[in-house]
C-alpha cells in the first residue's frame, strides 16, 4: 500500500491509479474543492502525507494551486500530457499504469519560499525563454523533470520551487540539447515576458 494518499479529480482517476498501485485517494469531483474535501486532504497530509496527481491542463493546475494555498507540504506528481491523452480527451483516467507509477515515484513537494538555484540568466541562455523554440523546450524540461509544463515564467518559479538543483537542471537541459554548457541563447528579460503572455522517496506497491 502506498503511504501517501493520492489526490485525484474523480472516480475513473481512481480507478486508473489503482489498476497502477495499491493506494487511497481522495477525490476533488473534478473542478469543484469544497470546504470538506479540502480538510480530507488536510488530515490526510497530517496522518500520511499526500501525492496531487490532477489531469494535465488548466482545471488539474488550478486545483494544485488551491490545495496549496490550503495545505502547504503536499507532494505533486505530474503526467505529460502524451501520456494522459486518449481521443483528444485529457485526463489521469487514460495514463497507463507505468505512466501513473513512474509519476508517483518521482513525486516531489512544493516549496513556496522559492530557492534560487538557477539564475534567470542561466534560464534564459539555455533558450528556455523568448526563442521560437522555448515552448518546445520547456514542455520536454517539465518532462524530464517531472514538474510539468509552463509558460517562460511559470516554468523558471517551478524549478525555484520544487527546488531543482543546478546539477539536475544542467544535466536535463546537456541531456535534451546535446550541449554541456549554456546553449548560448540571446534574450532580454522583455522578450521573455512577452513569451506565451509572459509573466522525498516514495515506495509503490503494486
Amino acid at each position: 500500500m502506498l503511504k501517501e494518499v493520492v489526490v485525484v479529480e474523480g472516480k475513473n482517476d481512481t480507478a486508473a491509479v489503482q489498476r497502477a498501485v495499491a493506494a487511497d485517494t481522495i477525490e476533488t469531483g473534478g473542478a469543484s474543492l469544497s470546504p470538506e474535501v479540502l480538510r480530507q486532504i488536510a488530515l490526510a497530509q497530517e496522518r500520511r502525507g499526500v501525492i496531487v496527481l490532477t489531469d494535465p491542463d488548466g482545471v488539474g493546475e488550478w486545483l494544485r494551486r488551491c490545495i496549496d494555498a490550503a495545505v502547504p507540504g503536499c507532494k505533486h506528481a505530474f503526467l505529460t500530457r502524451e501520456e494522459a491523452s486518449k481521443n483528444g480527451d485529457i485526463g489521469v483516467e487514460h495514463a497507463s499504469p507505468a505512466a501513473i507509477r513512474n509519476a508517483l515515484l518521482r513525486a516531489r513537494p512544493v516549496h513556496w519560499t522559492p530557492v534560487e538555484q538557477i539564475s534567470w540568466e542561466t534560464f534564459v541562455a539555455w533558450g528556455l525563454a523568448g526563442g521560437a523554440a522555448a515552448k518546445q523546450l520547456r514542455l520536454r524540461l517539465g518532462e524530464k523533470l517531472g514538474i510539468g509544463y509552463g509558460n517562460a515564467q511559470q516554468m523558471y518559479k517551478k524549478i525555484q520551487r520544487f527546488q531543482i538543483t543546478e546539477r539536475e537542471f544542467l544535466q536535463a537541459m546537456a541531456e535534451l540539447t546535446g550541449q554541456s554548457g549554456g546553449a548560448g541563447h540571446e534574450a532580454s528579460h522583455r522578450d521573455a515576458a512577452a513569451d506565451e503572455g509572459g509573466a522525498g522517496g516514495t515506495k509503490l506497491y503494486v
